[in-house]
């Protein structure tokens, strides 16, 4: 084989979204990858399979060579083709497999012979990418000095936190909104995924000379996934910043994103009839949810009122009367819920005020924009 190039700058390869092909089979990537990575596997999971099992029974020479048999005409000749429209498209890309070995420096050669581009492979592969993202989501959560934005639920707190430059949007990140309505039509990425997202974004707000970092206030878990440990113990220690808005604003944000917003998500993705049964489905089951913390007499008289705002958004396309249980939910359930976990965190509260007001004292004691 030819001396190729490698590359082990990690930081810069993650800080700049340097784009990355991944020639791991499918099931490999699926488990865990990068952002910016494009999954063009050197073999499919049926090869992989195979040559695992040549290499158990044969040992690694015999194995080799069923690798070659099996990628080999005008299988190869895609795959080749595969990465060289990449190549084309990101010039300045890198590619690499599990360990930096023999799949890596194999496509690598490839590539060299078929376009006379020495494309680089990462050095250590996709194991020493997630563990430097790792490490380092260990570092940047004892560098950092977060904030942490709360506020009763529908107040827009993700939506003032992305207003905001120095902030990070965990539940962008988890797919998820972070209460029992707050499944998205999307499943949730991997954890790995979701740790190896978070820690590229910490690692560009540090390398921007950002460390006073805005969170929203969350559990340890957002959806199935949870908070790497040393980042949510740094956070529930940290100053608490109150957003408050009027109930009827907040029965508008909420019927924005969970009515509509969530809605066109389901069309989207399904269509128009099956896209509103799904969503309807999903509303009445997150709703059961809290069925027990609800009490058998409030969850009868919020459900009937969801029931009945379904069947007339179905009959005649009128969604209004979503905001009669978007109303008594807030009030009747998740207000009690806010006043009684906030006495366990007033200690921390350095400000209460308006989205307007936040800005303004983020910008004035933290020189946050």
């Amino acid at each position: 084989m030819t001396d190729l190039p490698e590359r082990d700058d990690y930081r810069q390869l993650f800080v700049s979204d340097t784009a990355m092909i991944d020639v791991r089979a499918p099931v490999e990537f699926q488990q865990g990858a990068f952002p910016h990575t494009s999954n063009l596997p050197l073999m499919n999971d049926e090869e992989r399979e195979a040559v695992g099992i040549r290499y158990k029974e044969l040992g690694q020479d015999k194995a080799i060579e069923l690798g070659h048999e099996l990628v080999c005409g005008d299988i190869k000749q895609q795959r080749i083709q595969d990465w060289e429209k990449f190549i084309k498209q990101y010039p300045d890309g890198v590619l690499y497999c599990f360990r930096g070995g023999l799949r890596s420096k194999l496509s690598q050669q490839w590539i060299y012979e078929q376009t006379g581009i020495a494309f680089p492979r990462i050095k250590g592969g996709y194991k020493a990418l997630r563990a430097y993202l790792l490490e380092q989501l260990d570092v940047s959560s004892e560098i950092i000095q977060p904030v942490i934005l709360g506020g009763r639920t529908g107040t827009g707190k993700t939506i003032l936190l992305n207003q905001i430059s120095a902030s990070v949007d965990l539940e962008g990140i988890f797919n998820h909104r972070g209460s029992v309505f707050g499944k998205h039509v999307q499943p949730q990425p991997s954890q790995i995924d979701i740790e190896n997202a978070l820690s590229i974004a910490l690692l560009k707000l540090i390398d921007n000379h950002q460390t006073t970092i805005v969170f929203e206030d969350e559990a340890p878990n957002i959806g199935s996934r949870n908070i790497p440990k040393p980042l949510f113990e740094k956070m529930k220690a940290s100053p608490l910043i109150l957003l408050e808005e009027s109930v009827d604003t907040r029965v508008e944000i909420i019927f924005d994103e969970y009515i509509t917003n969530s809605l066109q998500q389901y069309i989207d993705h399904y269509g128009n009839d099956k896209g509103f049964e799904c969503w309807a489905e999903q509303l009445l089951q997150s709703l059961e949810r809290v069925q027990r913390r609800l009490g058998g007499d409030r969850y009868k008289k919020i459900n009937a009122l969801m029931q009945a705002a379904i069947n007339t958004q179905r009959d005649d396309g009128n969604a209004d009367l979503h905001r009669d249980w978007i109303n008594n939910l807030l009030v009747d359930y998740y207000d009690p819920m806010y006043d009684y976990q906030l006495t366990k965190k007033m200690h921390r509260v350095i400000f209460t005020g308006s989205s307007i007001e936040i800005r303004e004292y983020l910008a004035a004691e933290y020189k946050i924009f």
